[in-house]
C-alpha cells in the first residue's frame, strides 16, 4: 500500500486537509527531557525558529503546571508569528470536579492560545488503575472536559493517551473514547503511543481500522499521531500512521523527550517532503533543518549529535578511502540527498584509512591548496597517518588538521610563541582546589607573562593564555571552549599512560574541535588549547601580529 493522496474525499464528500499538518511539542514534551530547564526567553526564540521553519501548530506547554509556561502564554503577544498556531497542552478535569471548578481547567481557558491539546485516558486499565475511574466516570471526564473549553470559544485537540496499548487489549473502549471526545467537539483526534512500544505493523493496522471505523460511525475527523521512541521505531511508526491515512503528525525537535524521547519532528519533515513526496513546507524552510536542530541543542544546553539523520555533522562525512574517492568522482556516489536541501554539507574525514583523494578533497573543503606533485601529497599523507600511529585522530579535529597541513604546506600560522608554562594545585584548608598557571610566550619579539585561576589545570592554562594575547588579539574574547575529552589510549600502562585529548570550541556561529596527544595530559591539553586558539583567531581576523 502507498501513501495516500492526502487531498482526496472522504466516503462522506467531506474535504480532508489538503496536506500533512505538523505539531511541534519540543516546548513541553521536548523539555521533559531529564536535565533540561528552559526559560521563557528560550521557549519565545524557539517559537519564532519553529514559526519560520513552516511548522503549524506550536505545543507552548501547560499554563497550569508552572510560572515559566503561564509567563510564556502571557508573553506571546511579544511574537509576531507568520505560519504557526501556538497551543496549550492539558489534562482533562479531574474525577468528579466540574470543570469550571478545576484550577488546571480554568488555566487553560484563561490563557492566551486559542487551540487546547487536552489529554485523556484512552485505556480502561489507566483509567481504573491510575484515576480510579470507571469507564462512565471516565468518558465523563473527557466530555465535560472539550464542552467547557468549546464554550470558552477554544478549539480542541483530544491526545488519546496509550491508544495502540489500549486497542490491543480492548478495542471498543479505545475507539469509544475518541467517539466522546469528538462528540464532545474535539477537532483532532491523536493516536498516542505514550510508552513507544509499539511496532510499526501494528501502528499502520491499528492506526487503519481506526479510520475506517471513525468514518462508518460518520465521524470525519481529523485523525494525528504521537509516537515516542522506547523501541527506537517513533520515525517509522509515525510514517505508517500516515501511510494509513493520519494528516496530523507530532514531533520534537532532534527527538528530545522523556526517557529515549520523541519522534524527531525533522527527521519526519524531510523524510515526508523527499522521500515521500507529499510538500509539507517551502524548499528554503526545509534548508532550515540544519541551523534549527542545532539551534534548539545550542538552548537546550545539549551537546549537538553529530549522527542524527540529515542534519548531523556527520550524517554525509564519508572516512573510507573507497567511499571518499567515489564521492570525488561523483559527489553523491554514497549521499542519499543533497546535503544542501537541508541546510547541511558533506564532510571527509582524513583518517588512517584515507586515501589520496580522500586527502586532496579534505584539503580542498579546508580552502588549502595541496601541492601538485604526486609525491609531495603522499608524504603529507604518510605524515597524517604516522601522526595517527600515535594517537592522533583527525576524523574528530578538522581545526588540528587545517594547522598541520598548512604547516607542512609552507603556510604556517603561529600566532604565538610559547617559552614556558608553569601549573600548580593548590587545597587549601576550606576544602576548596584552585589551579593556577603561568605562560611566558611571545607575540611577534613582544614577550609576556601572565598567570590565570582556574576550577582545574586546564581551565587556568586556558585563562593565563587568554590574558596573555589579550592585548594583541582582542578577538579572543569571542572564543569559547564548548567541550573537552580525555581519553586514556593505553591503559596497560596506568597512570603513565598516552592520553589524547579533544577539545571543541565555538565563535558564536560555527565549531571546530583540535587534539593533543601526549604521555602527560596537561601538554596533551595545551597542544589541543593552543591549536583551538590560533584557528579561532585565523578564522575571526588576525591583526597585524598573526
Amino acid at each position: 500500500m502507498r501513501y495516500p493522496d492526502l487531498k482526496q474525499r472522504s466516503s462522506t464528500g467531506v474535504k480532508r486537509n489538503d496536506m500533512l499538518k505538523l505539531y511541534d511539542t519540543t516546548l513541553r514534551d521536548g523539555g521533559q527531557r531529564e536535565g533540561v530547564s528552559l526559560t521563557v526567553d528560550d521557549k519565545l526564540r524557539i517559537t519564532a525558529r519553529l514559526d519560520a521553519l513552516g511548522i503549524d501548530f506550536i505545543e507552548g506547554g501547560f499554563p497550569g503546571s508552572n510560572a515559566t509556561d503561564r509567563l510564556y502564554f502571557e508573553q506571546l503577544q511579544t511574537l509576531s508569528l507568520k505560519h504557526a498556531e501556538v497551543t496549550a497542552f492539558g489534562m482533562t478535569t479531574r474525577k468528579g470536579v466540574k470543570p469550571e471548578n478545576d484550577e488546571g481547567m480554568k488555566a487553560l481557558a484563561e490563557c492566551a492560545a486559542q487551540t487546547i491539546t487536552l489529554v485523556g485516558k484512552a485505556c480502561e486499565v489507566h483509567a481504573r488503575k491510575v484515576l480510579e475511574a470507571s469507564a462512565q466516570e471516565n468518558h465523563w471526564m473527557i466530555s465535560e472536559s472539550i464542552k467547557f473549553l468549546r464554550k470558552k470559544k477554544k478549539r480542541v485537540f483530544f491526545d488519546a493517551e496509550h491508544y495502540f496499548d489500549s486497542f490491543l487489549i480492548n478495542q471498543n473502549y479505545a475507539l469509544a473514547t475518541l467517539d466522546t471526545a469528538y462528540r464532545a467537539g474535539a477537532e483532532v483526534l491523536i493516536l498516542c503511543d505514550t510508552n513507544g512500544g509499539s511496532l510499526p505493523g501494528d501502528v499502520f493496522e491499528i492506526t487503519r481500522t481506526t479510520i475506517n471505523t471513525l468514518q462508518s460511525m460518520g465521524i470525519d475527523a481529523v485523525v494525528g499521531i504521537h509516537a515516542h521512541n522506547d523501541t527506537g521505531c517513533a520515525i517509522a511508526n509515525s510514517l505508517e500512521a500516515v501511510r494509513a491515512g493520519a494528516t496530523h503528525i507530532q514531533g520534537t525537535v532532534n527527538g528530545y523527550g522523556e526517557r529515549v524521547g520523541n519522534a524527531d519532528i525533522l527527521t519526519l519533515m524531510a523524510n515526508i517532503q523527499l522521500k515521500i513526496g507529499i510538500k509539507i513546507v517551502l524548499d528554503e524552510q526545509l534548508a532550515q533543518l540544519t541551523s534549527v536542530s542545532r539551534f534548539v541543542s545550542e538552548t537546550f544546553n545539549i551537546h549537538h549529535d553529530a549522527y542524527l539523520p540529515y542534519v548531523g555533522q556527520n550524517a554525509f562525512s564519508h572516512k573510507g578511502g573507497l567511499h571518499a574517492g567515489a564521492a570525488m568522482r561523483y559527489k553523491h556516489a554514497y549521499e542519499h540527498i543533497d546535503p544542501a536541501v537541508v541546510g547541511n554539507f558533506s564532510h571527509i574525514v582524513v583518517s588512517e584509512l584515507a586515501g589520496k583523494s580522500s586527502l586532496i578533497t579534505k584539503a580542498n573543503e579546508l580552502g588549502i591548496k595541496l601541492p601538485k606533485e604526486d609525491t609531495e601529497v603522499r608524504e603529507l599523507l604518510n605524515t597524517i597517518k604516522m601522526r595517527e600511529s600515535l594517537g592522533y585522530s583527525y576524523e574528530v579535529a578538522d581545526a588540528s588538521l587545517s594547522l598541520l597541513l598548512r604547516a607542512e604546506t609552507g603556510s604556517n600560522v603561529e600566532c604565538f610563541t610559547l617559552e614556558s608554562f608553569r601549573v600548580i594545585a593548590e587545597k587549601r584548608e576550606d576544602g576548596r582546589v584552585i589551579s593556577e598557571a603561568t605562560i611566558k610566550l611571545l607575540v611577534g619579539d613582544e614577550r609576556h607573562v601572565a598567570t590565570g585561576e582556574g576550577n582545574g589545570p586546564v581551565n587556568a592554562l586556558d585563562a593565563a593564555l587568554r590574558l596573555a594575547i589579550h592585548k594583541f588579539y582582542p578577538q579572543v574574547e569571542k572564543l569559547e571552549l564548548t567541550d573537552y575529552k580525555v581519553r586514556v589510549l593505553d591503559a596497560s600502562t596506568g597512570t603513565a599512560a598516552v592520553t589524547r585529548v579533544l577539545i571543541e570550541t565555538s565563535d558564536g556561529s560555527s565549531t571546530w574541535g583540535t587534539i593533543g596527544v601526549s604521555d602527560n595530559v596537561i601538554e596533551a591539553s595545551w597542544n589541543a588549547l593552543v591549536d583551538a586558539i590560533t584557528y579561532g583567531l585565523m578564522i575571526v581576523g588576525k591583526n597585524q601580529h598573526a
